[in-house]
């Protein structure tokens, strides 16, 4: 393949290999965002940073940060979260107009500049523009890395990539927390370079995502959607393989994304953000559903309370009566468990679905943070009383509990809301429908992390309560509004998504009839052949005209 440079990858690894490749390619990006979201933890917790730049608060006598400025402290944290929100719908059209690659090397080189600035802030409006800019760069690799990755993987491997990509999100976590906390012991611990290091250590990952990124392959759908048939065609057959079981596989799937581009085609006056947000033109596919249904689930991800406990876990464990030089420690160590059990979901979400994986967790999220918020009180309580023994052990099953949160929402909340958007929407607005969950996630984090301090400072260790009752709202809110996407195909999301109510069991029954009715349709699903016609919202089957495809056989649509 003469069009394709000879230093691009493709040309060197095929089939695993290629795919394992991109795969580190993309968790590279995901280790960068973890650690993004991980370092304001350590940040807001350095003497220089919160004292003599910023001017929030001061030095406690027992060494802890007093921030008299909370609404500050929280409006510098999330602000960053705006830019993401602004960052991934301009990554969601950039990544449709202009390509996978060249929208990965964009979010790169603004998120190494957005660090830049950073590192360099004098003050808190400098820092608070810097924080926005980044976060646009953050935004724009969110909206478009797991795409590009579902769409090299074939389908069966997408749940589980998901999964080890968030257990490489949260090693960036632990990273930034550990540096973080190494850091605190340079000189006195009240150094400019105890916070300005930590921030500069991300461009590190983004210089190098943004050198190695052009030496991978595009997204073979995409080359196929702007008309470069040829390039896509080579790099799915590179991706599936040509030799052996393998020969056909990717010619079939290949006739398949050619079918959805022409579909796309078709719609792409329907496909703007502001038509997905409000279902128009959308027929039987309810595409305005799905889009309020992920970004309240990436909202609500938010309020359970792991944003909370991934920036102001410090805080928490102050509210404890832990001190605050153990509560860094405390904090690095609670992440380090919090990446193990991302590993569970591995083994586990393909196995019990995602709506039982998000109802455990919520239950023992909830149970957690619940028990928290009333060791902290009577820990409170204790210590106020004189007694310190008493106390201390209190805080030690407060801070018990906080691992336990963390570890069963690694396990559970952490991955399924960002799987889900990959599962649920049509083709033709894929990269766009996850850049609407990357809006719900902006807004759930934005929203909680300006408040946090607020409530903290207000209510103390009353704001777990909040958590604990925001993770029972989600049980009703999932059983009611959520269908079930484990072991179902996209084509067969569309035949969940037709029935006109919003409710669960109504979507299940309407399946169950189409799918009683008209078998063949399911059947269609499997084979990854589109069951739905998106114009008029009638089911469809896709007929054979020629003896095979590579033969030259081609498909039509006959309305059902």
């Amino acid at each position: 393949m003469d069009i394709i440079p000879k230093s691009n990858v493709v040309h060197r690894f095929e089939k695993r290999k290629l795919l394992i490749a991109i795969n580190c390619v993309a968790g590279l990006s995901i280790f960068f965002f973890g650690y993004d979201q991980g370092m304001m933890g350590g940040v807001n917790n350095a003497v220089d940073y919160y004292q003599n730049t910023m001017k929030l608060g001061y030095k406690g006598a027992d060494g802890a940060p007093v921030i008299t400025h909370t609404l500050l402290q929280g409006g510098i944290v999330s602000v960053y979260y705006l830019g993401t929100l602004c960052g991934c719908l301009v990554g969601g059209w950039f990544g449709d107009r202009y390509g996978r690659i060249k929208t990965i090397a964009l979010g790169a080189a603004w998120a190494v500049f957005g660090a830049t600035l950073q590192c360099s802030a004098q003050n808190h409006v400098w820092m608070i523009c810097a924080r926005s800019i980044n976060g646009w760069g953050t935004g724009i690799l969110n909206a478009i890395v797991p795409v590009w990755a579902t769409e090299t993987a074939e389908h069966t491997s997408r749940g589980q990539f998901i999964a080890i990509e968030f257990t490489l999100n949260i090693f960036g976590v632990v990273v930034a927390y550990w540096l973080e906390y190494g850091c605190s012991f340079y000189g006195d611990g009240t150094s400019q370079f105890t916070w300005r290091f930590p921030i500069a250590f991300q461009i590190l990952p983004l210089i190098f995502l943004f050198a190695i990124v052009w030496f991978f392959p595009e997204s073979p759908r995409w080359l196929v959607k702007v008309g470069r048939e040829e390039e896509g065609r080579y790099v799915l057959g590179r991706l599936r393989g040509e030799t052996g079981d393998d020969l056909g596989k990717a010619e079939a799937e290949f006739q398949d994304i050619r079918h959805v581009a022409e579909l796309e085609r078709k719609t792409a006056g329907r496909n703007s953000y502001v038509s997905m947000l409000f279902g128009i033109g959308s027929g039987k596919l309810h595409t305005g559903r799905r889009v309020q249904l992920v970004v309240w689930l990436q909202i609500m991800q938010e309020w359970i309370g792991i944003a909370g406990v991934t920036i102001y876990a410090p805080r928490i464990f102050e509210i404890a009566g832990i001190s605050a030089k153990n509560s860094q420690w405390i904090s690095g160590l609670n992440d380090i468990f919090y990446m193990f059990s991302t590993l569970i979901c591995v083994f586990t979400l393909d196995r019990i679905g995602r709506r039982w994986t998000l109802y455990w967790g919520s239950v023992g999220q909830g149970i957690a943070m619940a028990l928290a918020g009333g060791f902290s009180r009577l820990g409170i309580n204790a210590r106020d009383a004189g007694d310190v023994s008493k106390a201390d052990a209190y805080g030690a099953a407060a801070v018990s509990m906080v691992y336990i949160f963390t570890f069963v929402f690694g396990a559970t909340w952490l991955t399924v809301p960002w799987l889900y958007p990959a599962e649920i929407f049509p083709l033709e607005v894929r990269a766009k429908g996850n850049a609407w969950g990357v809006v719900g996630w902006s807004i759930g984090n934005g929203w909680l992390t300006l408040l946090c301090p607020v409530m903290f400072a207000a209510i103390g260790e009353k704001t777990l309560y909040i958590f604990a009752a925001c993770n029972a709202i989600t049980i009703p809110m999932v059983w009611a509004l959520y269908p079930e996407s484990n072991q179902r195909t996209l084509e067969e999301m569309n035949l969940l998504f037709a029935s006109d109510s919003i409710w669960n069991w109504d979507a299940e029954k309407n399946f169950a009839r189409l799918r009683d009715e008209n078998p063949e349709l399911v059947q269609a699903a499997q084979r990854g052949n589109s069951v739905l016609d998106p114009e008029t919202g009638l089911a469809q089957r896709r007929v054979s005209t020629g003896s095979t495809l590579r033969g030259g056989g081609e498909k039509e649509d006959e309305k059902i």
